[in-house]
């Protein structure tokens, strides 16, 4: 076994002590065991030819159109990314009730279903922003021009109908965008060219410069990285549904089967047949079968033991192959002991999270604007977008996140490294994430400014200021004694 340089002769050494040396590339090699590179195994046999399934459109097409699996890989997805809304920080609750109107009105949630769901499957397509009003498509988007009303959706169009990019390339979000596209009919002609800003792109699964360049700057369809497992997925479970089929078989030994086949006349071949058809009338019937005496019967049953085994592995291999877990692409609870599936599932929706960051924050971001134009005629300097959680914690670990983090303020605060209002600040904001410590007032924060652990513990404890021989109380009653005694 050896790692040698490329230019640098590998020999094999004979017998006369001489050795024959061969150029081999940098790579292992183990010549005597036919391991590495150069030797015969079907290992090194192995290729992977580039082919660009994405540009099959007929093929991509059938595989939605005809396979569940596929359907549920390009859609589960998009669904878990819309399901929980985005929210906009820094608008008034009016404001936000006059954009939830019109993105009611226009649909815009089904709108970018569509797209991203054909992003997904063909590896892009686009969105063309529609405004009243504004008829020349070719001309950047102003949003100046943008009045109250005006926005009317989205026109959903894939890449291989409706929309073509055209000569000409900006920087967006840096990368590399065409300038402008070309919406065409149903018979391929030119309709309209459109700016760039008036288009949302949606894009499938990034691919390297070269390729996205070769893909005219759209994506990669989700299919082309897991077709093989699709077709494997697909063999091994229609393989077992034949196997049914074969589960039990009747076997019937006949003398002279083939002289009665080949040599016979063709009426005892029809007897024989006939005879054939009223037994499997009868077993069918009567779950029995009549022979002749000194014919042999025999059944033969098939065993299905490790088709499972297998089968769980194709769908495995297919779920690690999609991001998907077992739970949500075959919607089957996880086997094994003690398999819950909670991880899994946390898995998913931290990887739907970085999706809904990567595809659907650039989309939402250039919307925006143009919907806060037309539903409040201005757009705010400090609007932003956040995304809720997609994994919300059970009542126990909410409960223990709450915990740790209020032992954690008040041992500050008992510390004398934070205010008393700064304390309740904090309590209060674990409330935003665990329901806990939601019911402390503003009144109640403006009420402890300023005031430290020691300022709290004298006002609770009436010894302080009173001296150490008697509290208040007991003075109290010594001199309510004293005068009654008077």
């Amino acid at each position: 076994m050896s790692r040698r340089n490329k230019n640098r002769p590998r020999g094999a050494q004979t017998e006369q002590g001489v050795s024959n040396a061969v150029n081999v590339a940098d790579a292992f090699s183990n010549p005597l065991f036919h391991l590495g590179y150069g030797s015969q195994s079907p290992l090194e046999a192995t290729e992977y030819p580039l082919t660009r399934m994405t540009d099959n459109y007929a093929l991509l097409n059938s595989l939605y159109r005809g396979n569940w699996v596929v359907q549920n890989v390009i859609g589960l997805m998009v669904d878990d990314m819309l399901r929980e809304w985005y929210t906009v920080k820094g608008v008034s609750p009016d404001a936000m009730t006059a954009l939830d109107k019109l993105e009611r009105r226009v649909g815009l949630r089904e709108c970018l279903n569509e797209g991203l769901r054909w992003g997904r499957l063909y590896g892009g397509a686009a969105g063309l922003i529609l405004i009243k009003g504004q008829d020349d498509l070719s001309q950047p988007l102003d949003l100046n021009m943008v009045y109250p009303g005006s926005f009317q959706g989205l026109y959903i169009l894939d890449r291989w109908q409706g929309i073509t990019p055209n000569i000409g390339l900006t920087i967006e979000r840096g990368k590399e965008v065409p300038t402008s596209y070309s919406i065409n009919d149903g018979n391929g002609h030119t309709v309209a060219n459109v700016h760039a800003s008036r288009v949302i792109r949606f894009i499938g699964r990034d691919l390297p410069r070269i390729e996205r360049q070769t893909e005219m700057y759209w994506g990669e369809s989700e299919l082309e990285a897991l077709y093989n497992e699709v077709v494997a997925h697909d063999n091994v479970s229609a393989n077992m549904a034949a196997l049914t089929f074969q589960a039990n078989v009747n076997t019937m030994e006949v003398k002279g089967m083939e002289q009665l086949l080949s040599m016979s006349s063709p009426a005892v071949q029809r007897r024989f047949w006939q005879v054939m058809q009223a037994q499997a009338a009868l077993r069918s019937n009567f779950g029995m079968q009549l022979v002749e005496q000194g014919n042999k019967l025999t059944n033969t049953q098939y065993s299905f033991a490790g088709l499972r085994d297998v089968y769980e592995s194709m769908c495995q291999n297919l779920c690690g192959a999609s991001h998907y877990p077992m739970t949500k692409l075959f919607g089957r609870s996880p086997g094994g002991l003690n398999a819950t599936g909670e991880s899994d599932s946390r898995n998913y929706y931290e990887y739907v999270d970085s999706q809904r960051e990567a595809k659907l924050r650039p989309v939402l971001e250039k919307l925006l604007p143009i919907m806060a134009m037309s539903a409040w005629g201005v757009v705010p300097d400090d609007m932003s977008i956040e995304f809720p959680p997609l994994w919300t914690p059970t009542a126990r670990e909410n409960a223990e996140i709450g915990k740790i983090k209020a032992e954690a303020a008040l041992a500050a605060f008992q510390a004398n490294a934070l205010p008393l209002d700064t304390t309740l600040q904090e309590l209060k904001a674990i409330g935003d994430e665990t329901g806990l410590f939601a019911s402390i007032t503003d009144d109640q924060i403006a009420a402890g400014a300023g005031k430290t652990a020691a300022d709290v513990q004298m006002l609770r404890d009436p010894l302080l200021g009173y001296g150490l021989e008697e509290a208040p109380g007991e003075v109290s009653e010594n001199a309510n004694a004293e005068t009654g005694n008077e």
